[in-house]
């Protein structure tokens, strides 16, 4: 299986399955004597982590990290930063019916074809339990890029929308509630929406929006690895998600360039930021800002039609442990997806520029 490697000099391989006895991932290129905060990676791990709500999948697992190379008197050395988060509380038997079945809109049924057999416990490889690692190796981008801030949330629930300018939000709120959302009506309001879900057997899709700011001039590089291409690449990459649009995005594509446009400061700076902070697909240094669709979890607790291996029509039902609505525990996935990009061109620009 190819396709276990993000990245270009700040490189991640991630490597296990959902039910395996671990996950975790080796991080290359990471350059050495920087300090890490341990408790901080693992903070946002916590985040992340299963069964920290009631409305999120009910799998309780630690999801503790534990490095075992590339560190040392808490700096990293320049080698390659081995870790893992050993799964605790795997419950395959959950998994058992669907072993000769494939699930609708799930990866069921094309990793069988591609691969000519496949791990039908909680998704394998497939599952979203892999992003973990990411979030590791995103945590210690963060601590790269320490005067860089980014900061997600979720922006949508359903139909359920938060139309509060990015720019008037109060980010210090996105962790005070378990959905994540910065504005608390908004965010009640998506939570009763999530749970009511969940009664009825059923999952929702939802949105996440991302900003970055103090992002440097000339992160990006032209024609082919533009900053937002690679920034979409990474969001595209992400379990459930179906669509990533940065700046004015598809709005823009009703204005007229008169309205579009933005124009200069004395300093550089822009009057507003349509452009979302990336003009030619390099970094102008304003906020980068972009916006992330997740579709809604295709395991249902609800009888559907699907086909089994031999290709007959059966009914087949979900069971297990699953979100209803994926969006709160992605927020922190999208901001390490991030910072492994801005990461990479951070160094890049650096062997470009001394």
């Amino acid at each position: 299986m190819a396709g276990n490697t993000f990245g270009s000099i700040f490189k991640l391989t991630t490597f296990g399955e959902s039910h395996g006895a671990a996950i975790g991932g080796i991080i290359d290129g990471c350059p050495a004597g920087l300090s890490l905060d341990m408790a901080q990676i693992q903070a946002e791990l916590d985040r992340r982590k299963p069964g920290q709500s009631a409305i999120v999948t009910q799998r309780k697992e630690p999801d503790t990290v534990e490095f075992y190379s590339g560190i040392f008197e808490g700096k990293t050395t320049g080698v390659p930063i081995g870790f893992a988060i050993h799964n605790t509380n795997q419950k395959s038997h959950d998994y058992s019916h669907i072993k000769e079945t494939y699930r609708p809109s799930h990866a069921d049924y094309v990793y069988d074809q591609k691969y000519g057999h496949r791990d039908y416990r909680g998704g394998g490889r497939s599952s979203a339990r892999e992003t973990a690692s990411r979030v590791v190796a995103g945590a210690i981008a963060k601590q790269l890029l320490a005067d860089i801030k980014i900061h997600a949330f979720v922006s949508s629930v359903g139909n359920i929308t938060l139309d509060t300018p990015y720019h008037e939000l109060d980010f210090s709120l996105i962790e005070s509630n378990p959905v994540r959302c910065p504005d608390p009506v908004k965010a009640a309001e998506m939570e009763e929406q999530i749970r009511q879900i969940r009664k009825e057997g059923d999952t929702i899709g939802g949105t996440v929006m991302c900003v970055i700011q103090n992002v440097p001039i000339g992160l990006g590089e032209p024609v082919f690895d533009k900053l937002h291409a690679e920034l979409g690449k990474a969001m595209l990459s992400i379990n459930a998600v179906k669509g990533f649009e940065y700046g004015s995005g598809f709005e823009g594509a009703k204005m007229k360039g008169s309205e579009h446009n933005d124009i200069f400061n004395a300093d550089g700076s822009t009057k507003t930021n349509l452009s979302g902070g990336i003009q030619g697909g390099i970094s102008n240094g304003m906020d980068i800002y972009f916006n992330v669709a997740f579709k809604p979890v295709a395991t249902i607790m609800q009888t559907q039609e699907t086909i089994n291996k031999e290709g007959a029509i059966v009914e087949m039902q979900g069971k297990g442990r699953h979100d209803p609505c994926v969006v709160p525990r992605a927020v922190p996935i999208v901001e390490a997806m991030a910072a492994l990009v801005l990461a990479d061109y951070y160094l890049l620009n650096k062997t470009i520029k001394q």
